[in-house]
């Protein structure tokens, strides 16, 4: 199939946020996520997902999600249905049984989901899924999700499309960042401070970012880190490239400084993993504004949630 050769199935790309009750270990909670779903054909999508799963007793989970839809477009492909599958890759806060308190524990599960949407005319989408969450070590959890997405670069007739167009260009050339922003402790308490970093960000292909930093995570909590970050970014672009968005994935080399009362093996120069989502807008040619959440995954129980807002200048 060429692309672009028909309007009426040139794009694929949605964006959803989700939030429902959620049940699990004999309780219940609230479960929300925010999801960016592609198709690759008229009966095929994939999707990549960061999901919370609320706060079920001496558990804060969460993580993102990669997962391979199979889907039935119907009433002229203005409704959809679908049923997922795919891997989590898992960050749960839990009570610790003895010591410290709480524990920062990674791991892998696999979400089955299953999936309703309808199509308006107007680019934006009703969805109700259902979460089944399987984990190799905690609880498992069920949860009823309603959602709202809106079809990013959708052309006017509605319903939902087979592929995305190829782009011609880079979504990003160069780009320096200064953001400040939050830092929250994973901890049971979610203690937070204040943050900055700076980024250079560089286009290697049409859809693969690299960038490189240096974060900050201020001086407000019991353990202060600060360090150099790379990572590599899947982007997509939007909206006549006004809108970016990308999830980045790399390592932070980050110098612990912790307090005299902290009895946790932390040591200096610890390489920890980061995940990020991050979105931009492009305000001028030059000038752009951008968000960016990173998650910081420890091998020592530190893990943090970093929020940046700021100014980015592309040349």
């Amino acid at each position: 199939m060429a692309f672009g050769a028909s309007s009426s199935r040139a794009f694929a790309q949605e964006l959803a946020l989700y939030t429902g009750p959620l049940t699990g270990e004999h309780s219940h909670s609230y479960s929300w996520s925010i999801d960016y779903t592609e198709g690759f054909g008229r009966y095929f999508a994939s999707s990549i997902t960061w999901l919370n799963e609320g706060h079920i007793p001496d558990h804060h989970r969460d993580g993102p999600v990669v997962q391979l839809w199979g889907r039935l477009p119907l009433m002229e492909r203005r409704f959809v249905v679908a049923l997922g599958v795919g891997p989590y890759r898992y960050f749960d806060t839990e009570a610790a049984t003895q010591g410290a308190g709480y524990s920062n524990t990674h791991g892998w599960g696999v979400v089955y989901s299953a999936r309703a949407s309808w199509y308006s005319s107007q680019r934006w989408t009703a969805n109700l899924q259902l979460n089944h969450v399987q984990v190799t070590n905690g609880a498992s959890t069920t949860a009823v999700m309603f959602g709202v997405g809106y079809q990013l670069d959708a052309p006017g007739t509605p319903g939902a499309r087979d592929f995305a167009l190829p782009r011609a260009s880079k979504v990003t050339n160069n780009e320096i960042t200064l953001m400040a922003g939050a830092t929250i402790l994973n901890s049971l308490e979610s203690q937070t401070s204040t943050a900055q970093a700076i980024e250079y960000r560089r286009g290697l292909t049409n859809y693969l970012d690299a960038t490189l930093g240096y974060l900050h995570e201020g001086n407000g909590l019991s353990a202060r880190r600060d360090g150099a970050t790379a990572q590599l970014w899947l982007t997509r672009a939007f909206l006549n490239d006004h809108l970016a968005l990308g999830v980045g994935v790399g390592a932070y080399a980050a110098i612990h400084h912790g307090d005299s009362s902290d009895n946790r093996d932390t040591g200096d120069g610890i390489l920890s993993g980061l995940v990020s989502i991050s979105a931009s807008y492009r305000i001028t040619q030059h000038w752009s504004a951008r968000l960016t959440w990173n998650r910081v995954m420890t091998r020592y129980s530190r893990d943090t949630d970093v929020i940046l807002g700021g100014v980015g200048y592309r040349f």
